[in-house]
C-alpha cells in the first residue's frame, strides 16, 4: 500500500487536473465529448487489467480512469 501511494496521488491529480480542463474547454466550446463515458469503462478495465496482473486495484482503477478521460475526450458526440 505505501509503495502504490505516490501513484495513486499522482493518478488522482492528473484525473482532477484533466477533469478541469475537459470543463472548461467544454464551456468554451459548447460542444459534448465523452469524458464521462471514457472514465466510467476506463475504470472497469483498469479493474480488470489489474486483476488479471495481479496489481494494486487502486492503481489499476486511477490509471483506467484517467487513460479513459484522454481517450474520450477527443471524442465528440453528435447532435441528436
Amino acid at each position: 500500500m505505501k509503495a502504490a501511494l505516490p501513484w495513486i496521488a499522482a493518478g488522482l491529480s492528473l484525473a482532477i487536473f484533466f477533469a478541469r480542463a475537459a470543463r472548461r474547454k467544454q464551456a468554451k466550446q459548447k460542444k459534448a465529448d465523452c469524458g464521462s463515458e471514457g472514465m466510467t469503462l476506463g475504470m472497469c478495465f483498469g479493474v480488470a487489467m489489474s486483476t488479471a496482473l495481479h496489481m494494486d486495484t487502486g492503481l489499476g482503477l486511477t490509471l483506467g480512469m484517467l487513460l479513459g478521460l484522454l481517450i474520450g475526450s477527443g471524442i465528440e458526440k453528435k447532435d441528436e
